[in-house]
Parts: structure tokens; sequence; C-alpha cells
């Protein structure tokens, strides 16, 4: 069975990540900083894994540390060639995610999102380890009123998305280095949220989040008294904006699939959207969750953000093609295990 590095493996995506890989009896190494996470995701995940009957604890490794410390990404790699488990994939999801922090600080994305790509990129190489799979963002796409097709125009309206856009083109020129041997995979997410449906695991933002879904999830359980939705003259149906909703477990299985598709294909790079390819206005949203669980969302409006487009929605067509991947949870049960993940842990791993 085949080991695989995670990067960023205590996070949002990456601890349901870690718990796909686990129940499908793969081994992981996770490396993690837990500055934006927190390790009892991991512990939660092997819970969830023993409720299951799995005693896979020996298949999950977990390290603190960071990406810009090479050598401790060199240690990594060689202590599990010395016990003959050489890692031969990476799921790299390790990195800075807030837009508004982008901003206002473009030059710790840059130097953060960047220099950690190249520090991983580098120890790939040297131990002939050339299989990754990027978890890139929707945010790369510049305005458009259609349904985002992955050779669109690339056209990023924020620091988060430059760097994003970087590092694919980084990926771009690893992959023109020795093309017969690297299988490269950047997954454009849209818009994951939702839950494991145990409510285990589940995103716990730390500090304050710009993102609509735990907002929501804060006014549904009393934390905040109203959600504030900015803008209601955008070009759409309610006036509000149009957003792709995924659920997480949808989105980790496509990365398994990708993973898949990798190994059993020769040499190459590929862009996949990661999306349902079904556009939900942000009033759609709060109403699709006020019905689901029964509980009333406040809203007042705002003035539009600086920042914001009218419309992000993928076309999914090619990761149906390419890896016979489709979405199957809609809008609904990502607002019921969303709620029920909140229910259970109000604040989060705290």
């Amino acid at each position: 069975m085949k080991k695989f590095l995670v990067t960023g493996g205590a996070g949002f995506i990456g601890s349901h990540m870690c718990l796909t890989l686990l129940e499908k009896k793969f081994k992981i190494v996770v490396i993690d900083s837990f500055i934006n996470s927190n390790p009892k995701s991991l512990e939660r995940v092997l819970k969830i894994c023993e409720s299951n009957g799995l005693n896979i604890k020996d298949n999950l490794k977990v390290i603190k540390g960071d990406l810009n410390n090479k050598n401790l990404i060199e240690e990594i790699f060689l202590s599990e060639k010395n016990i003959n488990e050489p890692i031969e994939g990476v799921i790299h999801f390790a990195g800075l995610k807030a837009v508004n922090e982008s901003v206002s600080d473009p030059c710790l994305y840059w130097q953060s999102n960047l220099l950690n790509l190249i520090n991983l990129l580098e120890v790939m190489k040297k131990f002939n380890c050339k299989t990754i799979v990027f978890s890139s963002s929707a945010t790369i796409y510049g305005k458009s009123n259609k349904n985002l097709k992955e050779n669109d125009p690339l056209n990023p309206i924020n620091p988060y998305g430059n760097t994003k856009l970087a590092m694919e083109i980084l990926l771009k020129d690893i992959y023109n280095t020795a093309p017969n041997d690297w299988r490269i995979a950047n997954l454009r997410y849209f818009n994951p949220i939702g839950s494991h449906s145990s409510g285990l695991i589940g995103e716990s933002p730390s500090g304050n989040t710009n993102n609509i879904f735990p907002l929501i999830l804060k006014v549904a359980h009393g934390q905040l008294s109203c959600l504030e939705v900015f803008g209601k003259d955008w070009n759409t149906k309610d006036g509000t904006p149009i957003r792709d909703y995924i659920h997480v477990m949808d989105l980790v299985d496509a990365h398994l699939c990708t993973m898949i598709y990798l190994f059993k294909n020769k040499g190459q790079i590929i862009n996949i959207n990661l999306g349902t390819g079904k556009g939900v206005t942000v009033l759609d949203l709060i109403n699709s969750f006020q019905k689901v669980n029964k509980v009333k969302i406040p809203y007042v409006f705002s003035k539009r953000r600086k920042g914001d487009v009218e419309k992000l929605v993928a076309s999914n067509e090619l990761a149906l093609k390419i890896l016979n991947w489709s979405p199957k949870k809609g809008i609904d049960e990502m607002c019921h295990d969303g709620w029920k993940w909140k229910k259970n842990n109000p604040n989060g791993y705290i």
C-alpha cells in the first residue's frame, strides 16, 4: 500500500482527506504547523476509524512543523525511506488562505505559499517522489457570467489568488523539467462546506472568518446576532452573488480519484475544477439552511465588498471525463452536516 505525505493535514479539508485515505487503508504522514488548525482533528479522525472497526492507528504519523523548514521535510522523506516505506505521493493543502489578510499583507502570502512549495518540490525531486496533488483555487479565474472551464482566462483579483496562480505556474515549470516523470494535478476548488456525517470533524476557523458558511453557523448558534450580506444589487435572480458550493466529502473523494488516476497513468500535468456546476445565491444558501435545519438566520444587507465577483461557478465536465468523478451531495446535505458539526462543537476543537 502506498504512503502519502499530506501537508496541512489537520485543517478542514486536510483532516477529511486523512480520514478518507485511512479508511482506504493508505499510510499517511501529516505535516502541519497547527497555526490555523488543531491536532484534535486528527485524534477525531482516528476515533471515527476505530468506531467503524478500523484499527489503523499505525497508518498515521503526525509531525508538527512548517514547510519553511526544508531540513524537516528532508528528515521526513529520509525516515520513511529508511524503513522501506518511501513517500510516493504528496497532497499539498498547507498554505495561507484568507483573502482579506492577503490584501493587507501580500508579502506574507507570497513568502509563505510560494517558498513553502519550492522547499517541498526540491525535497520531492531529491527523493524521486514526483507525484503531487495541489490544492489550487477558483480564485485564479477572472470575472465570468458562465460556468468556468479549465481553459478559461486566468485573472486573479487578490494576492491570495495571485499566489495560487503562481504556484500552478511553478508546478508547470517543474513538470517541464521531466515531463515523463512528474505527475501533477492542480485541483481548483470552488466553495467547500459541510462536514463529515459523524459531526466529529469540521471547519474550525481560527480568528475571524469572512467565509459565509461559518458565519451562517455562528448566527444559527447565537454567536452572531445576524448575517451580513454584501450587496443586493447584483445582476442575479435575487440580487445576491452566486457561488458553487461543494460538500467537503465530495471534494476529498475527488482528491483520492485524482491520486489513483495519476498513478495509473504516465507523466502529465492536469488542471481540474472541483465544484457541483450548480450556482447558489447567498439567499438560496440561507433559505436552504433554514429549511433543512429549522433554524432562523437573520440577515442584513450591506454594500458590496471590494473584490467580490457576481458569479463563480464551475464547469465540472472535465472531472467527470478524466476522473469519472462527480459530486453526490447536494446543498441540503451540506447544510445538514455543517450544522451537525456546529451543534456538537460550537467553538470548534477548543
